[in-house]
């Protein structure tokens, strides 16, 4: 739990007055029994900030829009994409997953596909350094 807040420049004057601390949890979950974390391996999501050892923190009653950091499982796996969709009213929906890495591969989302989606990434915790 961290007891203080820190300012980039000159010490703050408030310093101080402080009292309390920050709880991550507070700070990060926003629905609690439907939160979980899952550390990351690989380098697919470079590019969205993603990198191999991150901490994601996962909200499962998030609906995943288009454009949305998902984890999702695909034929007996787990990957975190970025989720694509195209189409309106009345058309079928193409569903994409897509990396932030060019080495790898838009995935198209068909009907015979092993696919669901367990969650809508919330926030990245990361190492500096």
């Amino acid at each position: 739990m961290a007891e203080a807040t820190v300012h980039a420049g000159f010490p703050s004057p408030a310093q101080d007055y402080m009292s309390g601390g920050i709880d991550l949890n507070k700070e990060l979950v926003r629905h609690p029994d439907a939160t979980f974390y899952v550390r990351v391996t690989g380098d697919s999501m470079l590019q969205a900030g993603i990198s191999d050892g991150d901490v994601l923190v996962v909200d499962r009653s998030l609906e995943a829009g288009d454009g949305a950091v998902v984890i999702c499982f695909l034929d007996g796996e787990f990957l975190v994409r970025r989720f694509s969709f195209s189409g309106g009213a009345g058309k079928v929906k193409t569903v994409m997953l897509e990396a932030a890495n060019p080495a790898y591969k838009p995935i198209r989302i068909t009907q015979g596909t092993d696919f669901s989606v367990w969650g809508v990434v919330t926030y990245i915790i990361k190492p500096v350094g």
